[in-house]
């Protein structure tokens, strides 16, 4: 990754997945009572129940990149559900940024994906995504978590600096099983 036009494009759009982040998540929340398929609607909840888990791949107090492995499962997920049937909107938007993460990631995109599959099996706020899915209490109570997380999200402090990238590669070049 010496290219400087790249890192700089990076830079600039790892920017913007912080800055929406919580419009993301809040769009990504009203497909889970849509008609998308419910795979496709699981592989959404994944992604936003992690928003919720305490133990992240990278903790979100790090600075300028506490949020970016949040925003990285959003797209990632969100490519999953589109894979399992889902399409149009903000999906197909976040679906398409996936690439752009796999172009950077390289051969950790390939455990990213992995990790983010098996999201579909994992809790959060005791809640898991079947629970979501199946009781609607559950799923209003998670909703309005949502919203209420989207609309109080603080986007947090980028560094747009080479600097900035290192640490994230190896962040979840560590983390990633």
């Amino acid at each position: 990754m010496t290219d400087v036009a790249a890192l700089e494009r990076y830079l600039d759009l790892y920017a913007d997945y912080l800055g929406t982040l919580g419009t993301d998540a809040a769009a990504l929340a009203q497909l889970v009572e849509s008609d998308l398929p419910r795979d496709a609607r699981a592989r959404v909840i994944s992604a936003l129940n992690y928003v919720f888990k305490s133990v992240d791949l990278i903790p979100d107090g790090i600075d300028d990149i506490g949020f970016l492995d949040d925003a990285f499962v959003v797209r990632v997920a969100a490519k999953l559900a589109v894979d399992a049937g889902g399409s149009g909107g903000d999906l197909a938007r976040l679906a398409g940024e996936a690439a752009d993460i796999a172009s950077f990631l390289e051969a950790d995109h390939v455990r990213l994906e992995n990790y983010v599959q098996g999201l579909r099996r994992s809790e959060a706020r005791g809640r898991t995504v079947d629970d979501v899915l199946d009781d609607a209490a559950m799923r209003a109570e998670f909703l309005t978590e949502v919203a209420a997380w989207s609309a109080a999200y603080e986007i947090p402090s980028f560094t747009k600096q080479p600097k900035t990238l290192v640490k994230l590669k190896a962040f979840l070049s560590a983390k990633l099983p």
